[in-house]
């Protein structure tokens, strides 16, 4: 059985999964969200000032970059605990259902995926710096910074793991066992990573020109998983991304203001290299993994049916 074929787990009606996945994103986005708002309206000190401030994601209210930072993550960790729970109230199957198709999870493959994002984007760090204006400013400070380090490797698992979980695992198991189809299953829910991430203000300042790295790499993430019939990698690099965006360079116009090694005050544009990653550095990790996990029959594992499996019983559930 191999991994989009373990949506068939357990009770797994269509409607099971709409109502699995509205009671998920309550629990991540809207009860995630109460303990935020509740210390931004502390410092709004009325709601007018509270809803005005929710505009500029209340960067303007005075709150430590730090509490913030901690705070909208702290959502993640709501979001972990509804996956787990709609697994065994709606569908009566384990959590490891939708996280891979391994006798166990392979951290090593998270491991592996974490340090070549934190590679990658070390080098990219490294490059911007050597090129760097007066709109890059340094902004080191060892009580502001090493918090931001405990914060970040602590709770960015919890948010990149809820998103994994849900559109990599939860959400691609059940448009790819819905629509018996696999390739389907890989465009819908990377279409939909993307339309998640547009309420984020780059989208705003940018254009909707960025819509096309975070499709890119929902898809991408989604293509990792299905050839490595599970998503430990996506999960690794996915951690990795977001923990390195946030310790290495902050702005005051993206979703998330960190105190970041350097804060860049340039004025945000898209160009040709917004695509590097999407064009070039997608394929090439692709080809990467591909190398050292040894993926074959890529036609199979892409584009073949499903074929619902004879073991779906309950009774074989904890073997999955």
């Amino acid at each position: 059985m191999d991994f989009l074929q373990q949506g068939y787990l357990g009770k797994n009606d269509w409607w099971r999964y709409l109502v699995g996945t509205l009671f998920i994103f309550f629990l991540w986005q809207f009860l995630g969200v109460i303990p935020l708002v509740y210390v931004a309206y502390e410092h709004a000190g009325n709601l007018k000032t509270l809803l005005a401030s929710a505009e500029v994601q209340f960067s303007n209210l005075g709150i430590d970059n730090n509490l913030m930072l901690g705070l909208m993550l702290l959502t993640g960790i709501f979001g972990v605990i509804a996956i787990v729970i709609a697994l065994k109230l709606f569908h009566k199957r384990s959590f490891k259902s939708v996280l891979t198709a391994r006798k166990k999870f392979d951290w090593k493959r998270v491991a592996m995926g974490f340090t070549i994002t934190a590679i990658v984007a070390l080098i990219g760090f490294y490059l911007t710096i050597q090129q760097a204006d007066e709109n890059l400013v340094w902004n080191f400070s060892p009580e502001k910074f090493y918090p931001l380090l405990i914060v970040s490797f602590v709770l960015f698992p919890f948010q990149t793991g809820t998103e994994e979980f849900l559109f990599r695992g939860y959400l691609m198991q059940w448009f790819g066992t819905g629509l018996n189809s696999r390739f389907a299953a890989l465009l819908i829910t990377g279409v939909l990573f993307g339309i998640v991430h547009g309420a984020n203000p780059e989208v705003a300042k940018l254009g909707s020109s960025v819509m096309v790295f975070y499709i890119g790499t929902g898809i991408f993430y989604g293509l990792t998983t299905l050839l490595d019939d599970g998503l430990e990698l996506s999960f690794g690099m996915h951690t990795a991304n977001n923990i390195m965006a946030a310790l290495l360079i902050s702005t005051d116009w993206t979703i998330i203001h960190t105190d970041a090694l350097y804060i860049d005050y340039s004025e945000p544009s898209v160009d040709a290299t917004m695509l590097i990653p999407v064009l070039i550095g997608y394929p090439l990790l692709t080809l990467f993994f591909a190398k050292i996990y040894h993926w074959n029959d890529w036609k199979t594992k892409l584009f073949s049916p499903l074929n619902e499996p004879k073991t779906t019983s309950l009774n074989e559930i904890d073997n999955y």
